[in-house]
């Protein structure tokens, strides 16, 4: 396994309460791989760096472009479990949770990669199937306790000076009167804003080429499904360490 401490931490102005650590996730999009790869670095660290309280804050979008989407969300659902995780839903997640109820969205869905979803939980839709024909398939397949992880998604967690959210918040309105459709979709207007939202926010849903820690947010998508990198922060006080 490789060495956890090869890089420096940054330092933030925001900070967690004190003895409290936060391991922040980026988006997985399907890479089961890289996110047994990730719960090990991160059990590794908690054995090596004990601290009071651990905090596991997953950001959205687990499905769709990779190959292990149902993997991917039976290692969350181990994870929320027993180590009492946080995962945010992603707007990936909502298309999911849509498409269950409503066959119609699977069109636009599949230009999003839920085609790759599908065939992870062995759906491989024929040109002769309706989208209701592949909603029922789909629904005899899912399981339920993939059901029961999505009705525990969030919108946000809160933890000391630190906001985390799937995508970004709205600038300009009050933490606590965010719609949540901007919390899981938001993109320019947040990520153009160089203002202080009262909280440093940290976010994925827009790749980057590696995290992108600034005063106000941080960002870590750094686009796991193609590029084989999935980003995990240690936050800790006002450090923040690339695991």
């Amino acid at each position: 396994m490789t060495r956890l401490f090869a890089r420096r931490p940054h330092t933030s102005r925001a900070a967690t309460p004190p003895h409290t650590r936060i391991y922040a996730i980026g988006d997985i999009h399907g890479r089961a791989d890289l996110l047994a790869e990730t719960i090990a670095r991160i059990d590794e660290d908690i054995a090596r760096r004990p601290t009071h309280y651990v905090a596991e804050v997953y950001l959205g979008d687990y499905i769709d472009r990779g190959p292990d989407s149902s993997a991917v969300i039976d290692l969350l659902t181990v994870r929320l479990v027993q180590n009492h995780a946080v995962c945010l839903r992603g707007n990936h997640e909502a298309f999911l949770e849509h498409f269950l109820v409503d066959a119609s969205v699977l069109e636009h869905w599949e230009r999003l990669g839920g085609l790759q979803t599908l065939e992870s939980y062995g759906v491989r839709p024929s040109l002769h199937d309706t989208d209701i024909d592949v909603q029922q398939i789909f629904l005899n397949l899912f399981p339920r306790t993939h059901e029961l992880f999505l009705q525990c998604l969030r919108y946000s967690y809160t933890c000391g000076d630190f906001l985390f959210v799937h995508a970004g918040i709205r600038p300009n309105v009050p933490l606590e009167q965010q719609d949540p459709a901007d919390l899981i979709w938001i993109r320019n207007e947040f990520l153009d804003s160089a203002q202080d939202h009262g909280k440093c926010i940290v976010h994925g849903h827009t790749p980057v080429p590696h995290p992108d820690i600034r005063h106000n947010r941080i960002n870590i998508d750094t686009a796991a499904w193609r590029t084989g990198t999935l980003t995990c922060i240690a936050i800790e006080g006002t450090s923040i360490l690339v695991l």
